[in-house]
């Protein structure tokens, strides 16, 4: 067979840290975009021997754990490796490697080196730092944010949801918005190799490769991975049941084949919340807000009640929840209803049920409005916080246009907007939760610079701006 080219083109990453292991991720594409739907990534049907190690070092002469894994077809030739036997709480290295069809003398088929962690002992109270993204639509700028993250090299990555877009191109795109071409024939995706193709093109930008090979992820899915304001089994535009859970099927396959989960797709749904706990410290429970989703309900009987319990029986210090959506009360200005109604303000039975849980050292990380915020949960109707929530902006998604002066004057227990796209940082210790606003001043263009607009830390519950 002829030699078919590199085929770590999408780079690595690694995700779901648990004190003694990690997930390790590749796909093989030595024709990321290729357009037969039979040849996913360019790839033969035939399984394919892949090699793994992971080190202590980034040279790899203190390799810990080896392996062979096998890249089948069925599975667009994705890699997951649930590497064991790790030690909590330290830095490891990892790459992969691949021979014929692949390698020649001039072209060694080894895949660059990422970079991971594993989460600290569950008796451990070391500090962790960590960093949380958002909404990075690839037509609407470039992911400057996302190299900037990687040289911070956080111990975890959060991503909150809309990884990829779905839409096609329009036909008439908005003056300014689309700074960088999708990928051919730039139609909405509805197909899984529709779906494998967009996220090929994703994974191809040099910057978001870099983020993901300098940490672990964890990560969940908004809308936009299958449609826009699709909700559990609904579609969002009415069609066809039965089209749409093919096509839900389908994105929930390709999503699984480009990020570093545990867990593959069973049927036609995919195991997404889940605990991610960091010692005594933090405990991250990551929320799916789509999937089980009702007109009337946001999680689902099984996922509320999974959430509950693990609220009361926590003992760690924070209690983290990583989900999508604006969770804290936000009314805009004008005529009722004055609420968002894809946000936790269209669920307020399910939300308070959830606060009355959680007690103390609750804080919220969310996405999706593609702007970052800070406030206070203040649902006790005494007007005491029980919680605080860190909004961040998108990647690179444009934000729609809302009066956000009027929104803070309205909402008192908001205590921070800003504008631009970016990211957050945390450090969380059993004394305090720090996070700071990271932003970058454009995204039309690659190079823009970071800086930070706000650090806040949360103290009793509320909120105390740290930086001025």
């Amino acid at each position: 067979m002829a030699n078919l080219g590199y085929p770590f083109t999408l780079g690595v990453a690694s995700g779901e840290p648990a004190p003694d292991g990690v997930i390790i991720w590749t796909r093989l594409a030595p024709d990321p975009l290729g357009l037969d739907p039979g040849r996913p990534g360019g790839m033969p049907r035939q399984e394919v021997p892949v090699r793994w190690q992971v080190a202590e070092d980034q040279g790899f002469s203190k390799i810990v754990r080896q392996g062979t894994a096998h890249a089948q077809h069925a599975w667009g030739h994705s890699v997951h490796v649930r590497v064991d036997g790790l030690r909590p709480g330290r830095e490891y290295f990892y790459r992969f490697s691949a021979d014929a069809p692949f390698a020649t003398p001039d072209n060694p088929a080894t895949s660059p080196v990422g970079r991971t962690r594993t989460a600290p002992a569950a008796d451990s109270g070391a500090a962790v730092s960590f960093a949380v993204v958002s909404c990075q639509r690839f037509e609407h700028g470039y992911y400057t944010a996302h190299r900037h993250l990687a040289v911070e090299r956080p111990d975890v990555v959060f991503h909150l949801g809309d990884y990829i877009y779905e839409y096609g191109r329009p036909a008439a795109p908005a003056p300014g918005r689309y700074v960088r071409p999708l990928e051919a024939p730039a139609r909405e995706c509805t197909t899984l190799h529709d779906y494998r193709n967009r996220y090929a093109k994703y994974r191809m930008d040099g910057d978001l490769r870099a983020a993901h090979a300098a940490a672990p992820w964890v990560t969940t899915w908004d809308d936009h991975e299958v449609e826009d304001n699709y909700a559990g089994t609904r579609p969002a535009d009415g069609s066809d049941p039965a089209a749409f859970a093919r096509r839900r099927t389908a994105a929930y396959r390709a999503y699984f084949e480009h990020l570093p989960l545990r867990i593959r797709p069973d049927g036609d749904g995919l195991q997404m919340y889940r605990w991610r706990p960091y010692g005594t410290v933090a405990d991250f429970l990551v929320l799916d807000s789509r999937q089980h989703r009702t007109g009337t309900d946001m999680l689902g009987p099984a996922q509320e009640q999974w959430l509950i319990n693990r609220l009361r029986s926590s003992r760690a210090r924070w209690k983290v929840l990583v989900q999508p959506l604006f969770f804290a009360e936000r009314i805009f200005p004008g005529p009722p209803p004055a609420v968002g109604r894809d946000a936790w303000d269209a669920f307020k039975e399910q939300r308070a049920r959830i606060m009355a849980a959680a007690g103390e050292g609750l804080v919220v990380l969310s996405g999706d409005v593609h702007n970052h915020w800070a406030g206070e949960l203040a649902f006790d109707g005494t007007g005491n916080s029980l919680g605080a929530e860190f909004v961040c902006s998108s990647v690179s998604s444009a934000p729609s246009g809302t009066d956000n002066a009027a929104v803070l004057a309205a909402n008192p227990h908001l205590k921070y907007f800003d504008g631009h796209r970016g990211y957050l940082t945390g450090t969380v210790t059993r004394d305090r939760f720090e996070v700071s606003f990271r932003t970058v001043d454009f995204v039309d263009r690659p190079g823009a610079p970071v800086s930070t607009s706000a650090v806040f830390g949360v103290e009793g519950g509320r909120l105390r701006r740290l930086d001025v």
